[in-house]
């Protein structure tokens, strides 16, 4: 599969530049629209590496597409189209830029929580538990293992971190405290209740969901919204369930690949990205592509 190079920061001087993130820029489009673009930035511990992924910004979006879809049903989403001839004129010019990577979203106020839900003890939910027998400082059994399957999936949400800064996993009680308790609850039982649907799809095509991040925003009705992306190798841990085996680290279709990379090389957590190896490049798209084609049944559109 040859693959165009990477676009490490898209490029559109006649629109508003709101943001950066650690994958995504966000451009204003109107007062009611966004337009989320889909770098091929690649992050591990809250730094971006300096070269990218090739493709895997399509894929990040093309994948976010499938789940929005998948679970319209069980709440309202931001995405608008992805559709760039059906995007406003103002959004053209850049069609050939844009293509497969970016979605028309409509604006948010986002709840400034990240929510967390782990089915499976694994990354800091395991070394927590290691040390004082929780996650997010709520009770677990003893005698779990590293990537046990957890009793009943956990909520445990986190701070949302500004760029170069880390993430910080929180009490329940402390993101009612952050966005109020009624978006607290609701944000807590939708997030679940999205977990729960798509783990039990991607089940049924041989892949274990360990964990997840959901981002919530609120519209001009007041009615919360899925926002960002959703369910993607970037924001998720994917798990061969052929492979699968509690008591040790397991393969996957996500970041952990480079992650251990990372660990390898003795990466340093608090410097700049480091320019990754072809092959870790190679290796890492490969298992993005791959998580694709799983879930979806089908090869993305590169």
């Amino acid at each position: 599969m040859n693959a165009k190079p990477a676009l490490v920061t898209s490029d559109c001087p006649t629109l508003k530049l709101l943001a950066r993130g650690k994958v995504r820029d966000v451009y204003e489009v109107d007062a009611q629209h966004l337009l989320f673009v889909a770098s091929d930035r690649i992050s591990a511990f809250d730094v971006v590496m300096a070269n990218g992924i090739p493709g895997k910004g399509r894929i990040l979006t093309q994948l976010s597409l499938f789940w929005f879809d998948l679970l319209a049903k069980v709440m309202p989403h931001h995405l608008v189209t992805a559709d760039i001839a059906q995007m406003p004129a103002a959004v053209q010019p850049y069609a050939a830029q844009l293509e497969g990577r970016v979605m028309l979203v409509k604006r948010l106020r986002i709840l400034p929580v990240e929510a967390i839900v782990r089915g499976y003890l694994a990354g800091s939910g395991w070394k927590e538990y290691q040390k004082s027998r929780t996650v997010c400082g709520l009770a677990l059994p003893a005698g779990l293992v590293e990537s046990s399957q957890l009793p009943q999936a956990l909520y445990t949400p986190s701070t949302k971190a500004e760029l170069g800064a880390h993430d910080e996993n929180i009490h329940p009680d402390q993101a009612a405290e952050i966005v109020g308790k009624d978006h607290a609850q609701k944000m807590q039982a939708k997030a679940l209740e999205l977990y729960g649907t798509a783990r039990d799809y991607a089940a049924k095509r041989g892949i274990i969901i360990a964990d997840t991040k959901f981002e919530f925003g609120v519209d001009a009705a007041g009615q919360m919204v899925l926002a960002d992306e959703v369910l993607t190798p970037d924001s998720s841990r994917f798990w061969p369930a052929a492979s699968y085996a509690a008591g040790r680290s397991q393969d996957s279709f996500d970041k952990q690949y480079l992650r251990d990379y990372l660990e390898r090389v003795k990466f340093d957590k608090n410097g700049k990205g480091i320019v990754l190896p072809e092959d870790v490049v190679a290796q890492t798209r490969a298992k993005y592509v791959e998580a694709f084609r799983l879930i979806t049944g089908r090869e993305p559109a590169l």
